[in-house]
């Protein structure tokens, strides 16, 4: 609630009639006074219950004042701010005056030529809200909400003044941030200003054509929305345009530069630079949606419930039917990576349609890669070859994802220009010294952020030499890193590893005619070579093929065949750990597709039984545990997990995650730090445990993992912070709910 006693503002049109009239919705109880010099905006101001008062002449007004807003034009602001400090005795150091112009820098001149430096008590900002309309009779109280107001406070200015801003902009809805003056002219010029600009210029060389009226009449709906904006007030844009002259020059550089490009490839027939711009623009505006509906890329993208996602999954249920599960996450990561830089068009099918793959696609269409698609698993890569790529514009977001961090850590490392890599909150906690210090090894020049964390910012243009790398800890992201480094590495890279890990990238690269040899634990390439782009089959993900085959290994009565599933050796931990526990599991119709094993897996209930689970098959399964720590506590006996410290640096603390669920759901087990030991209460006529709340710490795992338990809880699982899920299984609650599981989604949208 904001409690000034007087606000004055100075300019009633649009943006400071909206402020009145946001504050009188907020239960705003002080005085709203205006001036504006058109008095019959002043009288209808009065007349619509937004001001108290007002009047023509600004001198009048300031008795009493405690706030003044102004939203006049920029190039009225020096001569408002010249009555003000006529107006305003010298006493009135509490008074607050704040702005809503649409460029600071100009305005910041404005105050240190009036006051010979900004004061104190001056906080600039400006609201990103707006319309075409103007006037007071425009006015509206929802103009603000769950818009931004952005803030360019002087490092002098008065905390309380600062703070008395915020609760102004907060009262009436807004985000309140804060960012330099320079900073926010140049973003402004080219998110705010340069449409306008275009829109002005397009509407205005339409107009003046013979056959405009032909034109307007037959326009559509795109034409309409795109140039909206050239409705807006030209004083008010005419002033901004010469307030803002050399940030939206710049800008208009940029823009005049590609649009040159595009003319070349018009004018050429370039198909591919013209998918390649028309695919980046696409899939960026969908990203922009996202930040603007504060929603993940994914649920943008396939209309994914939005903003906060819990789970409510009542007892019992079946596991019943025959699922295709989407397409292995490493392998669509890797098969963008790879078709990105080979040489021709790669096709991709069954590619996972899910946050961490979308976000890598991305990433590829930022430097400058044509990408067709995903539709229904299929994309198309227009390859660029071994040094096609182009510099980005700025950080290249991996969202979620480790692994896309890592791998392009070792692509990026061989690269000419420099990278910055950057991913959510969660992978901004995540340990990348790992392949930071072996690429340094190498000649890469990478800095990290304290312990090793993200960002990862790459100096490009490093000649890179080829090492015999000893691995410390078993890592397919680690080998993957380097491996794809050494493509760009004079000599030999060789890569030996503690315990076997997945080879997607060994297969993939030798399927792209890449030779990569391996003799024991041990594997290398030769840089300076070649890819050679082919067609792509995914097979399906058996991390989350996993999590039906626990379904069915825990349910009596069940009986769920699982297509088309990845069987890659350095994957089957999870195949042979519930074969050992005894479940009744058989692999149907083995076949190999483009390099890599594929089954059919059908999975019938038998009792499980507790093991030790075998060391050597810790790595293996590292991504099932989860999943497999929820087979565990419904088996008979004690089952025993050891040399899997791992799990304390995945998307959360998995260990500790999951120990924290199984201790709210009742299951008895000890922790320590490399591993777990769970008690199981398997039993064919009752209940294994009881329900609860779980916390899934936003790792799309745990929350998968506990909503399988509930097949076999007395209670309702309801499971917080599932929205997460998106970034590898998309379509996991659809294929629950097939099975027979009573799973139900609530997003925040619903409360």
């Amino acid at each position: 609630m904001c409690h000034e006693p007087r606000l004055l503002i100075v300019g009633l049109g649009l943006i400071g009639g909206s402020l009145a009239a946001a504050l009188r919705v907020s239960g705003f109880k002080g005085q709203i006074t205006a001036c504006d010099p058109n008095a019959n905006e002043v009288a209808l101001g009065v007349e619509m219950g937004l001001i108290n008062a007002g009047g023509t002449q600004l001198s009048q007004l300031l008795d009493g004042v405690s706030m003044v807003v102004l939203a006049v034009p920029v190039l009225a602001m020096e001569r408002v701010m010249q009555e003000l400090s006529e107006g305003l005795s010298a006493a009135a150091t509490n008074v607050v005056i704040t702005d809503v112009g649409s460029t600071k820098a100009t305005i910041r001149e404005c105050a240190e030529r009036v006051f010979g430096c900004v004061p104190p008590n001056i906080v600039l900002g400006h609201p990103i809200a707006g319309s075409e309309k103007s006037g007071v009779a425009a006015a509206t109280p929802a103009l603000y909400a769950n818009h931004k107001v952005i803030l360019t406070p002087e490092p002098n200015v008065n905390a309380e003044a600062l703070a008395r801003v915020k609760v102004l902009w907060q009262a009436c809805g807004a985000e309140v941030l804060q960012m330099s003056v320079e900073r926010h002219d140049q973003v402004l010029a080219r998110t705010s200003h340069l449409p306008h600009l275009l829109a002005f210029s397009l509407v205005d060389t339409l107009a003046r054509q013979d056959e405009r009226l032909d034109i307007f009449r037959y326009a559509a709906g795109g034409f309409r929305d795109f140039t909206r904006i050239a409705g807006s007030d030209p004083v008010m844009w005419r002033d901004i345009f010469i307030a803002n002259r050399d940030a939206v020059l710049s800008s208009l550089d940029d823009f005049e530069a590609g649009l040159a490009r595009l003319r070349q490839a018009v004018e050429s027939g370039d198909s591919d630079a013209l998918i390649a711009t028309f695919d980046r623009a696409s899939h960026a505006r969908h990203y922009f949606d996202t930040l603007l509906n504060k929603t993940s890329y994914q649920a943008e993208y396939h209309m994914q419930p939005q903003g906060k996602v819990t789970y409510r999954v009542s007892p019992g249920g079946q596991a019943q039917g025959r699922l295709r599960v989407p397409g292995d996450k490493s392998m669509s990561h890797r098969s963008i990576m790879l078709g990105a830089l080979a040489e021709g068009v790669t096709e991709v099918k069954g590619f996972l349609e899910g946050e961490d793959s979308l976000a890598t696609l991305q990433a590829f269409r930022e430097m400058g890669v044509a990408i067709e698609g995903p539709h229904q698993g299929r994309v198309t890569i227009h390859g660029v070859g071994m040094h096609g790529l182009k510099a980005p514009a700025g950080p290249l977001y991996v969202g979620n994802s480790g692994t896309a961090m890592r791998l392009f850590a070792g692509l990026l490392a061989g690269q000419a220009f420099d990278s910055e890599l950057t991913g959510d909150e969660s992978l901004t906690k995540r340990p990348m010294g790992r392949v930071a210090d072996p690429l340094r090894l190498m000649g890469a020049t990478i800095e990290t952020a304290e312990g090793g964390r993200p960002p990862l910012s790459i100096k490009g243009g490093a000649p890179l030499k080829g090492i015999f790398y000893d691995m410390p800890m078993a890592s397919a992201q680690v080998k993957s890193c380097l491996l794809l480094a050494g493509l760009y590495a004079e000599g030999e890279t060789r890569v030996r590893e503690p315990a076997p890990t997945r080879d997607h990238t060994e297969r993939m690269l030798n399927g792209f005619g890449y030779v990569v040899s391996r003799e024991g634990d041990t594997c290398w390439l030769q840089g300076g070579g070649k890819l050679t782009a082919g067609p792509i089959d995914v097979p399906s993900d058996i991390s989350s093929a996993t999590f039906f085959l626990v379904a069915a290994a825990i349910t009596p009565g069940a009986d769920i065949t699982l297509e088309h599933v990845g069987i890659n050796p350095t994957r089957i931990g999870v195949i042979n750990i519930l074969t050992l526990m005894g479940a009744d599991l058989v692999l149907e119709d083995e076949r190999e597709v483009g390099g890599e094993p594929v089954a059919d897996i059908r999975i019938r209930y038998v009792p499980l039984k507790g093991i030790d689970i075998p060391v050597d098959q810790v790595p293996l399964a590292i991504d099932e545990f989860p999943a497999l720590f929820v087979a565990a506590a419904n088996a008979q006996g004690t089952t025993r997990l050891r040399g899997a410290e791992e799990l304390r640096v995945k998307e959360s603390d998995r260990i500790q995650a999951m120990a924290d669920g199984l201790a709210v759901l009742g299951v008895e087990h000890t922790v320590v730090e490399d591993g777990i030991d769970i008690v199981g209460n398997g039993n064919d006529q009752v209940a294994s445990y009881g329900g609860g709340r779980i916390d899934s710490l936003g790792d799309h795992r745990i929350a998968m993992s506990f909503a399988i338990a509930a097949l076999r809880a007395s209670d309702t699982i309801v499971i917080d912070d599932c929205a997460n899920v998106a970034t590898s299984f998309p379509d996991f609650v659809a294929l629950a709910q097939r099975i027979g599981m009573n799973v139900s989604v609530e997003s925040a949208n619903d409360v």
